[in-house]
């Protein structure tokens, strides 16, 4: 069971982007995450009209290394480490390390 997953909300803790929230978008296999909006850089592209791409300067977001995020806590509104444990009846689930408050329902 990863420790981040799609969809968790997430502080960035090192890097330009420190400090920043946002919502995990994607997770790669080499242990990079796409974060929404953060880690923003510029691409120039060029147009393409068959495709009905236009030219310019865009920004996109960049993949983080994954040991660069932890999983925003509401309840202390700071990022917080994350351990897995097993309930009662069997099922495997996320929880937060300074309080002990479940993650997954």
């Amino acid at each position: 069971m990863k420790k981040i997953k799609q969809g968790d909300e997430v502080i960035v803790t090192a890097g330009k982007d420190k400090g920043r929230r946002g919502t995990v978008l994607r997770i790669y296999a080499d242990e990079r995450i796409l974060v929404e909006s953060v880690n923003i850089a510029k691409k120039h592209q060029k147009p393409n009209p068959n495709a009905g791409v236009p030219g310019g300067i865009i920004e996109k977001e960049m993949p983080l290394d994954i040991s660069n995020v932890m999983v925003f806590n509401p309840a202390t509104s700071k990022g917080d480490r994350i351990g897995i444990r097993q309930l009662e009846d069997g099922r495997k689930v996320r929880y937060f390390k300074s309080n002990g408050e479940v993650l997954d329902t």
